[in-house]
């Protein structure tokens, strides 16, 4: 009985170690880390949600979002996605958005959805798979 607790001790003590190791080595944990681009669609992707709500409530949206202007000069996930057809959407995508916040009150559904609608068809050319989560956002 004496040798199975200490058998169960030492086993113990020795697994431990190796978790502990395990656990500390780098190698073994790669963190992700977005793209300047990524975290700034994920910001445009809920400030969009903000103004579709507003809009829905019958508000109009404040002021456009300057930060929106960084989808000129952030980095992507891929660089090479910057190409000539990424420039022309981008800069289509901020006349859409711009567009809401100039809007009168009952074009702004149209404006919105036409926001929206520049978005997919950036991303039917690169990245598809935010498609179905930006469309969401198109107010029926």
């Amino acid at each position: 009985m004496k040798y199975s607790i200490l058998f169960f001790v030492i086993v113990s003590l020795f697994s431990c170690n190796k978790e502990q190791k395990k656990a500390n080595n780098s190698e073994d944990f790669v963190m992700y880390k977005q793209s300047e681009m990524a975290t700034l669609m994920r910001k445009m992707f809920a400030t969009n949600e903000k103004v579709r709500a507003q809009i829905i409530a019958g508000k109009v949206p404040n002021s456009f979002p300057k930060e929106f202007l960084k989808i000129h000069t952030a980095i992507l996930t891929d660089p090479s996605d910057r190409n000539a057809s990424f420039e022309v959407f981008s800069k289509r995508y901020i006349a859409d958005i711009e567009a809401i916040y100039i809007a009168p009150k009952d074009s702004l559904k149209q404006r919105f959805n036409t926001a929206i609608n520049s978005c997919v068809a950036c991303h039917q050319t690169t990245c598809t798979g935010p498609i179905p989560r930006i469309k969401k956002l198109l107010i029926k």
